[in-house]
């Protein structure tokens, strides 16, 4: 299409920020055409870059940022004036090489113009599970590298017919330049058809499918025997599953929604999130709590079957309900290889699916809920990652390796911080490969190479061993240090802030189990000016998995450590654990999370866990209304005990429900007193909030709400969850900050 020309003016643009693969230089040649500008757009190493040459270049500057895609998300634009070329024509052009400061995109959910298409007889993608467009489909789980083009991505190796062909190259199209184009003709296909898959589902069986960023297992949510058969199959007893429903007006008929939970689950991420339940689903699917996780389908192949799943005399608000669940063994990273998810899976799913559209980077899906007014990550993967968070200064390349457990990496690059997508527990050999699979491609796709790597002080975590083993210049940080200072980079906060960390464990600066700290932080420096009073731990680690036993130690510490061979008189070793409570030198903590598994033992609601959390979740899940204990807790010296509130709950008329409403109140409200007697005393008013037990909805409301009653600016984390998923961006600040003073120090350039 020719152009109206003008030797005028010509501007060159450059667009930085997520805008490759998600249809911006389409929608760049739609603009130029509207406003009869000539010249290119081409994806770059830095972003996108434009050349337009016309009477009426301003208008289109102006109009950039105004109607861009839906998933580009522009950070900036910069404009300077260069020779006119008196050029006719508009074009895309070739991606230009060179370093890389662009970034990926996030995989997204199928587009509503997708999914007509999905259902429409007329259309040549009719019932074709990878249907895509500009606007949704995979992008993260399949480039290789950047620039996000065809030839960079898994679907290289899938040629174009006619049809794609032309609509690749035409601009008017949806799925004009769109890397993921495929259809029937041409591209990407199950290894089963629906019909087999719904049949399987139908009848009760297990269906392993591969996702958009791994296997997943799918069975009817109604069908108890099938979902006890799925934990019995997969080693899982307890820890709860995820369920997937048609649209969002079936989420009504199996959990209560706010406005704000409802939004989360129709964004393009797709997330699942946490919802109280209504309790009329398989009672397998979620044991003794009062959330269910709740998805949305993503990709295509999820509506195809949920479609063909759905009765035909259905009622207008019913339909299936499906769980949808990582396809991994017990405790090991989500299977993303046909190979090995046929040979694994065989003993697990009754049907695996296969297709030939590789996953070159595993993501599992993220969790979130509602908390304190706004959205919380549990886990932070599909849908998000690897969306960076912004730093309020550019900084070092620093990779820093996380912890041990809900484990992400972290890759700074100017004044980006790149969290990776949860990787899982490092305690497998398989675990540990994708780690390090993880930080190769995460370093690589951004073209980083690390100046230094940042690390937790314990040196049995298998992070850092590879810290050590990879790198020259290493910065330890400490555990609970790390959580503050990544709410603290969220926010861009910069000096002193007051931090309260509810954890369930870390090694301490000088040693010893912490997890229920008061810290004073201002740049790469704390202080511990508080911690909760320390409870021994019989047994050690094996302690953090037998709530029983912190029961015991608490019944101990109130003098009444003759109870426990009577109160836990089920438990093989509670006759001998007195004796071993009286050796001095055991193992102590300050964890907030074994306080927890204390109040749920002591009230008859779990002695064994089978997952991390499950007393604590199930002491929450009782709750309808908290309530406070007056005098329930001392603080003497920065040492915040609720001997009191314990020594309550033990007492014969305080049934589950009320100890578990007394004990979340009464905490909450011992926090806030604390953290308000130290603002005072320190003249901090900042106070950040963090830890796995700020995943605690009770905690993660009364609290922040406690601060800003009392004149507190609480901080709490947003982009990244509060447990161990987010310890990676702190570490990484601290290293950058450090770098940063030595660098100053020496007179130096960063």
């Amino acid at each position: 299409m020719s152009a109206a020309a003008s030797s005028e003016m010509r501007l060159r643009v450059r667009v930085s920020g997520a805008v490759q693969g998600v249809g911006f230089r389409p929608y760049v040649y739609g603009l130029a055409m509207r406003y009869g500008l000539a010249g290119f757009v081409t994806n770059g190493p830095d972003g996108v870059i434009i050349e337009v040459e016309g009477h009426r270049v301003s208008e289109f500057v102006a109009t950039l940022p105004l109607e861009a895609p839906p998933l580009s998300r522009i950070e900036d634009i910069c404009v300077r004036e260069i020779a006119a070329l008196a050029a006719k024509d508009f074009s895309i052009g070739t991606s230009e090489v060179g370093r890389l400061t662009t970034q990926m995109v996030a995989d997204t959910a199928v587009c509503q113009q997708c999914l007509d298409e999905l259902f429409d007889p007329e259309n040549r993608h009719y019932l074709y599970p990878f249907i895509s467009c500009c606007h949704c489909g995979p992008r993260y789980t399949i480039a290789e590298r950047l620039p996000y083009d065809r030839r960079n991505t898994v679907m290289k190796t899938f040629t174009l017919c006619a049809a794609c062909a032309t609509d690749y190259a035409d601009p008017a199209s949806r799925r004009f330049h769109a890397e993921a184009i495929a259809c029937p003709t041409c591209g990407p296909r199950l290894s089963q058809g629906i019909n087999a898959i719904v049949a399987a589902i139908a009848s009760g069986q297990i269906v392993a499918i591969k996702g958009l960023g791994g296997y997943q297992l799918l069975c009817d949510a109604n069908n108890q025997d099938s979902v006890e058969r799925l934990r019995r199959r997969k080693h899982r007893l307890q820890k709860p599953f995820a369920v997937m429903v048609e649209s969002i007006q079936r989420v009504g008929e199996i959990a209560e929604a706010s406005a704000a939970e409802l939004a989360l689950l129709e964004s393009v991420a797709r997330p699942i999130v946490l919802l109280r339940s209504r309790n009329n689903l398989a009672p397998a699917i979620a044991p003794d709590l009062s959330r269910v996780g709740v998805m949305l389908p993503v990709a295509p192949l999820h509506h195809l079957i949920l479609r063909a799943l759905r009765s035909p005399d259905a009622r207008e608000r019913s339909g299936p309900v499906i769980v949808a669940t990582s396809a991994n063994l017990c405790g090991e990273p989500l299977l993303i290889d046909n190979a090995q998810a046929l040979r694994r899976l065989e003993r697990i799913a009754d049907l695996v699916v296969t297709h030939d559209r590789d996953i070159l980077t595993r993501v599992d899906d993220s969790v979130l809920s509602v908390a304190a007014g706004g959205p919380q990550f549990i886990r932070r993967a599909r849908g998000y990652v690897p969306d960076p968070i912004r730093l309020e200064r550019s900084v070092p390349p620093v990779l820093a390796v996380g912890g041990a457990l809900k484990s992400t990496v972290t890759v700074t690059r100017g004044n980006q911080a790149f969290v990776s997508q949860h990787i899982g527990d490092l305690n497998t050999a398989e675990g540990i490969r994708a780690f390090e699979k993880t930080i190769r491609h995460l370093t690589s796709s951004l073209d980083v190479e690390p100046i230094v790597i940042a690390h937790d002080l314990d040196p049995d975590m298998a992070s850092t061993r590879f810290a050590e083993a990879n790198a020259r210049s290493l910065v330890a940080v400490q555990h609970h240090h790390a959580h503050a200072a990544a709410v603290i980079a969220e926010h861009g906060h910069a000096g002193p802030a007051l931090a309260l960390v509810l954890d369930g464990h870390g090694l301490g600066s000088e040693g010893g189990n912490w997890g229920g700290e008061l810290l004073l932080c201002e740049g790469t420096r704390f202080r511990r000016i508080g911690h909760l009073a320390p409870l021994q731990m019989p047994g050690g680690d094996r302690a953090a998995r037998e709530p029983w036993r912190m029961a015991s130690a608490v019944l101990h510490m109130l003098g009444r450590g003759h109870e426990i061979g009577q109160r836990f008189a089920a438990q093989r070793q509670a006759g001998c654990l007195l004796e071993l409570l009286d050796q001095p030198g055991g193992t102590a903590t300050t964890s907030a999370g074994r306080l927890f598994d204390a109040a749920a033992a002591l009230l008859g609601i779990s002695n064994v866990q089978s997952y991390e959390g499950e007393a604590a979740m199930k002491l929450e899940a009782l709750i309808r209304r908290t309530a406070i204990l007056e005098a329930g807790w001392t603080i003497n010296s920065g040492v915040l005990s609720l001997g009191p509130l314990l020594s309550r709950l033990i007492d014969d008329d305080v049934d589950a429900a009320t100890g578990a409403e007394l004990f979340h109140g009464t905490f909450a409200a011992a926090c806030v007193d604390w953290v308000m007697r130290s603002a005072r005393t320190t003249g901090v008013n900042t106070v950040v909030l963090s830890g796995g037990c700020f995943l605690n909805a009770v905690l993660s409301d009364k609290i922040p709400g406690g601060c800003r009653d009392a004149g507190l600016t609480p901080l709490v984390p947003r982009r990244l969850p509060p447990n161990d998923g987010g310890l990676s961006l702190g570490q990484a600040w601290i290293a950058a900050l450090q770098i940063a003073q030595q660098s100053s120090a020496r007179g130096g350039a960063i």
